[in-house]
Order: structure tokens, then sequence, then C-alpha cells
């Protein structure tokens, strides 16, 4: 009597079961208990100890009362979940939506990826390659797969390998995105801190001795007006805008202007001269980062609108990667032109620069200094998306002809993504941080804890 697809096996020699040609593979019943066993292990504890990290970190931020921060580490576990369910989804209604069948005319080769040159190297290659194995080209037996399933005529609305790379990339988009913005704000943070040194010495000079600070802060403030106004192109309205763009390069911010923005916002406040404008920057930029992580539905509907429009040909990609180029040194620009009009008004009022700064919400675009935050949380979105389908490419596609044939454009896109994620970082986003405290609004909660 036979024993179905389990074969005979000698006397004394050990029993296999053979694997199903059809599904490319042993069932989880015909494999062994000791691997199934490892995989589970392996899982469940970096899954684990990736949750008791994430754990200890929260209790670590709700100790030191970083609120914000630990805002920001809710969100961040809001979006792996939210990775979680799409993973899920897509993994239990994958052969579903494969069996969706519709017309083969639906297919227009317009709406592909590749073109049908790249796809006809693909088959060579492939064909070449599988030569020493079988005499069937890959395409007829997707074809074949294809008949049998869904008839003659008609194809899979998206097939099993198809969703089974949405998947991979929706997942490396994710991760992607939230390393960015860690990077971000660490790259931000050692930048802000760097200027602690400014202020503890703005507030060395003693409580009592009124002349000697008015004394310092004339100097300050003198300093500060003659460094944004002294150039020539700083007293027209068209030459300044390009006077800001040029030194948004020589460097973030000096200490005369961190001096004249700290006063201008503690004199609009009416807070203490010693009061600790650092530490509620520091805390400004925690905040920020709350904003910063995770993708909001906008970004997600840019993400969808993204991967309909890659069709071969239009080298999408390619052209989006210039956009946060463009944005950061707007961004930069814009926040120059503030500080500049901030000491053109002081000296404009008074010639020995008596006066203060005066920070006000007309000073930015429509009167949002929130503007500007959501133009660098669009840039790293952007810079991230870059990389990750750059990442997706490399590791959802044996063939990568039409993903990688065109090397100068795949270096100019990594290339300039990572530079301007690092000027952003570095530069433009503690740049943002002190400028947008000029507004007219600040964080009340946060000033108490200050």
């Amino acid at each position: 009597m036979g024993f179905g697809k389990y074969p005979r096996t000698s006397v004394g020699a050990a029993w296999r079961p053979e694997a199903d040609s059809l599904t490319g593979g042993r069932s989880l019943a015909e494999t062994p208990t000791w691997s199934v066993a490892a995989v589970t292990t392996v899982m469940v504890v970096g899954c684990l100890l990736l949750e008791r990290s994430i754990y200890r970190f929260g209790k670590w931020l709700k100790k030191t009362r970083r609120k914000a921060l630990l805002a920001s580490l809710q969100k961040i576990k809001e979006e792996l979940m939210l990775l979680g369910l799409i993973s899920l989804m897509l993994g239990q209604c994958a052969r579903w939506i494969s069996e969706i069948c519709v017309d083969s005319k639906l297919f227009n080769s317009r709406f592909f990826l590749c073109s049908e040159e790249d796809y006809l190297s693909i088959e060579t290659i492939s064909a070449y390659s599988s030569s020493n194995l079988t005499d069937i080209p890959a395409k007829e037996i997707n074809s074949n797969t294809s008949s049998r399933q869904c008839g003659e005529g008609r194809e899979p609305f998206v097939s099993l390998e198809g969703l089974e790379q949405l998947h991979r990339f929706l997942f490396v988009l994710g991760i992607t995105h939230v390393l960015y913005s860690c990077v971000t704000v660490g790259l931000s943070m050692v930048k802000i801190y760097s200027w602690r040194t400014w202020e503890n010495q703005a507030r060395l000079v003693p409580e009592g001795n009124l002349q000697a600070r008015r004394d310092k802060v004339m100097r300050r403030q003198t300093t500060f007006v003659f460094h944004h106004t002294s150039h020539p192109w700083s007293k027209s309205r068209v030459l300044i805008w390009m006077l800001c763009f040029l030194r948004q390069f020589k460097s973030s911010i000096q200490k005369s202007d961190y001096m004249a923005l700290r006063l201008g916002f503690i004199t609009n406040h009416k807070l203490p001269l010693s009061y600790d404008f650092h530490k509620y920057m520091v805390r400004g930029m925690e905040d920020e980062f709350h904003g910063m992580v995770g993708i909001s539905w906008p970004l997600w509907g840019y993400a969808i609108l993204c991967i309909f429009v890659n069709i071969h040909g239009l080298n999408i990609y390619f052209w989006l990667s210039f956009i946060p180029v463009i944005l950061v040194m707007l961004v930069g620009t814009k926040l120059r032109h503030v500080v500049s009009l901030l000491a053109l008004e002081i000296s404009e009022s008074t010639p020995d620069a008596t006066i203060q700064v005066k920070p006000r919400d007309d000073l930015f675009w429509f009167g949002k200094p929130e503007y500007l935050l959501w133009l660098i949380q669009f840039i790293s979105f952007q810079n991230a998306f870059e990389m990750a389908t750059f990442i997706w490419s490399l590791w959802g596609f044996k063939q990568r002809a039409c993903f990688m044939k065109n090397h100068i454009m795949i270096v100019i896109r990594l290339a300039s993504g990572l530079l301007v994620q690092c000027w952003c970082s570095s530069c433009t986003v503690p740049l943002n941080v002190i400028v947008t405290q000029m507004g007219s609004k600040c964080k009340k909660a946060l000033i108490a804890e200050c």
C-alpha cells in the first residue's frame, strides 16, 4: 500500500518527507520541530528585547520629566504598531488579493516601472542564468500560472510576489523615516548644546550691577546690528534675500545673534534676565521632535502619489530628489532674513542700538512660524523616501536592470539626499529652533519648567 506523497524507504534509511514542488517547500507539518522552535525563539527574543528597551527608555524619560520626548517615543511606538498592522494585513490578505482577477487589457505598459526593453533584457538574463535548470523561460512559467489561476485573458490584480515586494517597501520606508528623524534630532541637539557656553556668559553679570549689565547689553546689540547691516546689500529689499542666501553657508548662528535673540525673547515675554533661555530651547526642540517622528496622513498620501506616478521614462524619483535641496535653501534663507530684519529695525530706530529686537509673527510667512517646521519635516521624509526606495530596489528584486541601469542618477540622488539631511540637521534645524522663538507666542508650559 502506498503512502501518498511520502516515498518508501529502504530498511535502515532515514525517512524524509519530500518538498512539495507546487508550493516550493515543505509545509510546517513536514518541517523538523527543532528548526521551527529555533526560528520562533529568535523572533520572540528579538521582539522582547526591543520592547523592553523601549519600555526602559520611556521609564527614564518619565523619571527625568522629559514629557515631549516621552510623547515622541509614544508616537514612534504608534508608527511601529501601524507598520505591524500593515504587515499583518498584507500577510493575511495577500492570497485573497492575488486571487482577484482582472482583464489583461487593463495592464497598460504605460504604467509599468520598467519599459518593454527592460523586461526583455531581464528575461534574457533570467533565461541565460536558468538554462542549466530548465528549458522553460520565466515569462512562460508566469503566464501559465496566471492562466491556470485566472483563466485565459485575465491576470491577478496584484501577484503574490508583487505584494511581498510592496510589504518590504512599506517596512523599509517606516524604519528609514524613524531613523532619519532620530539622526536629525541628534545632530541638532549637538549643535544646540554647543550654545550652552553663551548662555552661561549671558548670566554672569551680577544682578545688582545694573550699569555693567546695560553696558554689556549695548556692546552685544551693537555687534549684532553691525554684523547684519554693514553690507550694502542689506539696505535693498531684493538684494538682502541674496545676502541671506549666502550667509546660511557661513555659519548656523553667531554669539552676537544668540545674545540679541535671547534678550528679545526675555524682554518680549517679561521674563527675568537670569532666565535659562538655552534650557527652554532644548525643551522646545524635544517638543518639535514629537512632530517630526511618525508619518502623517499627508505624507502617506504623498508617498502613494509618488508610487503612482513612478512610470518608466519619467525618472520621477531623480527629479524629486531636488525638492529637499530647494526647500532647505529656502528655509535657511528665510530664517536668515528674519534675523536680518530684526537687526535692520534696530538700526533704523536708533543709531546707538539701545532697544531690543521685537519678536512677532509678522516676520514669518503668513504669520505662521510653524510652517517652517512643516517644511523641515517634509525634507526629512523626502530624504528618507529616497533612501528607502534605493534599499528596497536592492532587497526586493533579483534583477534590477531598470532600477540600477543609470548609475549617475543613483549617485546624485543618494549623495544629495545624505548631504541635505546632514546640512539640515546640523545647521537649518538649530537655526529654526532659535529663530522661531521670535514669534509672538511662546510655550507657557515649557517656560514654567525652565
